[in-house]
C-alpha cells in the first residue's frame, strides 16, 4: 500500500500567495482521524523587516463555531537559505510555549531568504470540544513576498485508499 492514505494525507492550507497583500486564514482541517499534523510553510525571500507572523488556532467546527488560539509551539523545524536548493539541514528553533511564531529565523537576514518550515502538533493538544485545526500568517508589509502552506495529516487513525479518503477540510 501506498504512504498517501495509509500514513498521511495532505490537504492545502493556503495556495501559494503574496503575503503582503493581506492576512492569509489557513483552511481548517480536521484532525479527527489522524494523531497529528505537521504543518508545512514555505516562502520566498522578502525584505528586509517583513518577517512572517504564524498563528496556530483550533476550531470547534469546519466553519463557524469557536476559534482560539492553541498554544502548543514550543519548537519547529527550519531550512533557510538566500535560495533553497535542497541540501540544507533542518535546524530545530526553540522557543516559549506559545500560539505563535514571530520571525521564524530569528534574529538577521531571515526575511530576505527563502524558508521552509516544519511545525508538529500532536492532536493530543486540542483543547476539549475541539476538532480542527488552521495555520494563519499577517501581513508582513507593503513588500511583495510569496508564501504557501501545506498540512500534512499523519499517523492516520483510519487507513484507506487515496481515492476513498475522507475529506480534510
Amino acid at each position: 500500500m501506498e504512504g498517501l492514505g495509509r500514513l498521511f494525507n495532505l490537504a492545502i492550507g493556503a495556495a501559494p500567495v503574496d503575503l503582503s497583500t493581506a492576512a492569509v486564514t489557513g483552511k481548517r482541517v480536521s484532525l479527527q482521524h489522524a494523531s497529528g499534523i505537521t504543518f508545512l510553510v514555505f516562502k520566498g525571500a522578502g525584505t528586509a523587516g517583513d518577517d512572517p507572523t504564524i498563528t496556530l488556532q483550533q476550531h470547534t467546527a469546519a466553519s463557524g463555531g469557536t476559534s482560539s488560539n492553541l498554544v502548543a509551539i514550543d519548537h519547529y523545524y527550519l531550512k533557510d537559505a538566500a535560495t533553497l536548493a535542497g541540501t540544507e539541514q533542518w535546524v530545530e528553533k526553540t522557543q516559549a510555549l506559545a500560539a505563535t511564531i514571530a520571525d521564524p529565523g530569528g534574529a538577521g537576514t531571515s526575511a530576505e531568504h527563502q524558508q521552509l518550515l516544519a511545525i508538529e502538533v500532536n492532536a493530543t493538544a486540542l483543547s476539549d470540544g475541539y476538532t480542527h485545526v488552521s495555520l494563519n500568517i499577517a501581513d508582513v508589509g507593503a513588500n511583495a513576498q510569496l508564501g504557501a502552506v501545506l498540512y500534512v495529516l499523519h499517523d492516520l487513525t483510519v487507513q484507506r485508499a487515496p481515492d476513498a479518503l475522507a475529506a480534510t477540510l
